[in-house]
């Protein structure tokens, strides 16, 4: 039993550490639509007017946003499948 739950662990934490490399890529994806943002200038922006410029705005919120909305899952996503590995090494240490 051990054995298998050694195995299950491993099995986890690669495919949490798949996870963490595309959180990672989101992350830069934001990042530098970020930096690309704050390089405008403040005035008079040729973003085709206003509509364009909140178009823009709103575009690197959505990425910040799906961001931590992705990492809020990805913690999850660990903490349940570590709390049911500690729940299953807890029931065959009692057997």
């Amino acid at each position: 039993m051990q054995e298998l739950l050694t195995e299950i662990i491993v099995h986890l934490s690669h495919s949490h550490q798949q996870m963490a490399r595309i959180m990672d890529s989101k992350r830069q994806i934001a990042v530098r639509m970020a930096h690309m943002i704050q390089l405008l200038p403040d005035e008079h922006p040729e973003l085709d007017g206003l509509k364009g410029l909140l178009s823009s705005s709103s575009q690197v919120s959505k990425s910040v946003i799906a961001y931590l909305n992705s990492l809020a899952e990805l913690e999850e996503a660990m903490a349940d499948s570590l709390t049911q590995l500690i729940k299953a090494n807890d029931d065959s240490d009692e057997e």
